[in-house]
């Protein structure tokens, strides 16, 4: 490259402070020239901390910026799709933290806007939660150890919204989240590596246990998001897919994913990335993963290698974020079907 990739901050929210900044600077040839946060106070702030030489009034700025080559999306998802859009229109390469966008719709017109400019790369955030041990779940589904799948269950529980006093984030705000429910989406992306299969939403159960609560503006809004969910779901050869997510519950938290074949089962404990087999009449062990087969964060090293030498975007390309979005989409029109 004759000239440093000059990356333009939109969001310095915490991933975007503690992965995305720390990665871009740690490589050659790579520059942050701006950042425009929510309040220019902000971004002052931001741009004090990591040396980064100018800050924009707003994301429009930093898109029409004439020195910056790639937007590095860090907002909520209510905006992924309009920048990334503009962005892709100015020739900006671009990459976007997850969810996707607010739904399918959204997805799709990026995902359009994208194949319309294929010189240019763009990129959505991977779930982070399992990269250490996918390559090894998907290879023991492919050479067939665990035999065929017959299920597949996601359990994540906590307590962030058992208090229905406390304030509404951002993930129980429609406007700022769209269909996101709780943390539907980076999981199943996670079992869409492992499975290279869409599932089918069978049905969709969810319990808003607050109907209203407070932004951090002061305005009251109707909670429309769910705080628990449990999806039900199916593969082609007949394999269930079973989801439980709940910001209701107060023990300790449930991190688990668990694939039952007819040979054995995988057990994932998510909070550890701890994999662990146990064959059908056997005793559970762990799993050994080898070195050349364990994951891990390289987002923003993929992202710019993508650019230097056209090499295709894997964790996530948009193609496989929208198949996670039209899953999303579906639990949605599930859940409110049987709400009605």
């Amino acid at each position: 490259m004759t000239r440093p990739l000059r990356i333009g901050l939109v969001g310095a929210g915490a991933n975007t402070r503690e992965r995305h900044i720390p990665g871009f600077r740690a490589m050659d040839g790579v520059e942050i020239v701006v950042v425009a946060n929510r309040s220019e106070a902000s971004s002052r702030t931001v741009a004090a901390e990591f040396g980064i030489p100018r800050i924009a009034v707003d994301w429009r700025a930093v898109v029409a910026d004439a020195n910056v080559d790639a937007i590095c999306i860090g907002t909520w998802p209510y905006l992924h799709a309009e920048i990334t859009l503009a962005a892709l229109a100015v020739g900006k390469h671009v990459l976007t933290e997850a969810r996707m966008a607010r739904n399918a719709s959204e997805g799709s017109a990026m995902l359009g806007a994208a194949r319309a400019r294929p010189e240019l790369v763009v990129q959505i955030v991977p779930s982070p939660l399992t990269l250490p041990v996918d390559a090894m779940i998907r290879r023991m589904i492919a050479d067939g150890e665990l035999g065929a799948v017959r299920e597949i269950c996601v359990t994540h529980t906590m307590g962030a919204y058992a208090d229905g006093s406390a304030p509404m984030t951002w993930r129980l705000d429609y406007d700022l989240s769209g269909h996101n429910s709780l943390t539907l989406g980076i999981y199943y992306e996670a079992v869409l590596r492992w499975m290279q299969e869409d599932a089918r939403v069978d049905s969709a159960s969810a319990l808003i246990a607050t109907s209203r609560r407070i932004r951090a503006d002061g305005t009251v809004a109707e909670v429309k998001l769910p705080e628990s969910l449990t999806v039900l779901g199916r593969y082609a050869n007949g394999a269930r897919l079973i989801m439980h997510l709940s910001g209701l519950e107060t023990t300790a938290p449930r991190n688990v994913i668990r694939i039952n074949g007819e040979k054995g089962c995988l057990r994932l404990d998510v909070a550890q990335v701890g994999l662990h087999w146990c064959p059908v009449g056997g005793k559970e062990t762990p799993v050994v993963i080898p070195q050349s087969e364990r994951g891990g964060w390289n987002v923003e090293a993929d992202f710019v290698h993508s650019g230097r030498t056209g090499a295709p975007v894997r964790l996530t390309d948009f193609a496989t974020g929208l198949r996670t979005m039209r899953f999303t989409d579906e639990v949605w029109r599930a859940w409110n079907r049987a709400a009605v």
